[in-house]
């Protein structure tokens, strides 16, 4: 039997492990054994452990609770865990997903040990170094043997770094193996689409109505911490508000919560806390966030999966970044991206509102089983 260690951090980590987790246990328990391991990364009840119990994920093997610390202390203490496990485990491989230090120090633990590097969201491109994550995707992209890659751009960014289309096996971090499989996203946003609707009671503990309300979420560090770029985005959304006489809903990221009254103005943070249609509400668990993205009339974010699952739902999303890793989302019409521009959120709002808009959602992220594909490939390649 191969044994696959998964590493996860943060929530969007701990959801894209429900895709896999689940294919396992349904359909290759006799031939896949996977040890997880938690790094700690997001330490918070509701952006953790609330994921697990929701998705149905088999709990932790290892946790390293590791925390919240500088990006080199985080990662530095994520790799001495992680080199201990994987020494301890001796596993066919290690899985990872997108990202975050948690991705980087699992590549960087891995490839020192010559444990095999399976890469799951492979060839996503910001074109944007200032980003840490990008610098995450790309070190362990170039470290990996096994590439899957969600998306044909994100194929094709892998070739225009030089790497091989036609590669045969064996495959190593020399010889590695890139694939355009599908999204494990969309596995998950199909399979709890109908759960989420009938298992949460989020629209009606806040009175929303379907089609009604604009769900927004904002929690990168540039956006978070720095004055002007938060007091822009904020005005943008009370202007929203005003317009759409509607609620703008914002689950809170427990980051943006405690930077909220430092980073904005006084006068302006007066607004915010006082206009009723500005719905500010804890941090949304999964479901709560499936139902809410699913029943929106439009969606505002600077988080790559939110672009991704407002897709899945056919909302039109206003990116609040500078740039994208999903640039289909942008060519196809269904995104804009703003930055934290106000100017340009209010212009991008008003055009969504348009009513002759016709927004076209075709399908870029495969089938819904995305997950199966990995499954039989890491079997394929590691038997």
């Amino acid at each position: 039997m191969l044994k696959i260690v998964t590493i996860i951090g943060a929530r969007p980590q701990i959801i894209k492990a429900a895709a896999l987790s689940r294919a396992i246990n349904k359909n290759y328990a006799g031939e896949l054994k996977e040890i997880i391991v938690h790094t700690g990364q997001h330490y918070d009840a509701n952006m953790s452990q609330v994921f697990f119990d929701e998705l149905n994920i088999p709990a932790p093997n290892y946790n390293l609770n590791i925390g919240s610390y500088s990006h080199g202390k985080q990662t530095a203490a994520m790799i001495v865990g992680i080199e201990d496990i994987l020494t301890k485990e001796q596993p066919n491989c290690i899985v990872l997903y997108g990202d975050t230090n948690s991705t980087l120090a699992g590549a960087i633990a891995a490839s020192k040990l010559h444990v095999p590097v399976v890469h799951i969201e492979a060839g996503l491109r910001s074109h944007n170094k200032a980003m840490p994550e990008e610098v995450n995707r790309i070190l362990c992209d170039h470290v990996s043997t096994l590439l899957f890659s969600p998306t044909r751009t994100g194929y094709n960014n892998l070739v225009k770094e030089g790497f091989k289309q036609n590669n045969v096996a064996p495959y190593t971090a020399d010889n590695p193996k890139i694939m355009h499989c599908g999204d494990v996203m969309y596995d998950n946003s199909l399979h709890f689409s109908e759960i989420a609707e009938s298992q949460t009671t989020i629209l009606q503990k806040y009175n929303l109505k379907k089609g009604a309300y604009i769900l927004a979420t904002i929690h990168r560090n540039n956006n978070t911490d720095q004055t002007d770029r938060l007091s822009a985005l904020f005005r943008a959304m009370l202007k929203i508000c005003d317009a759409s006489k509607c609620n703008v809903v914002l689950p809170l990221h427990p980051r943006t919560a405690k930077l909220l009254d430092k980073n904005l103005p006084s006068e302006l943070y007066k607004q915010v806390k006082g206009n009723s249609l500005l719905t500010i509400i804890p941090p949304a668990s999964f479901r709560e966030m499936i139902a809410l993205e699913k029943n929106c009339s439009l969606v505002l974010t600077d988080s790559g999966g939110v672009q991704k699952e407002a897709f899945f739902f056919q909302k039109p999303c206003i990116i609040l970044r500078s740039e994208t890793e999903w640039v289909e989302l942008v060519e196809v019409g269904s995104a804009i991206v703003t930055d934290a521009d106000e100017q340009k959120i209010i212009d991008a709002y008003t055009h969504f509102s348009s009513s002759n808009i016709n927004l076209q959602f075709p399908k870029l992220f495969g089938d819904g089983k995305a997950a199966e594909f990995i499954c039989r490939e890491l079997i394929a390649n590691f038997k």
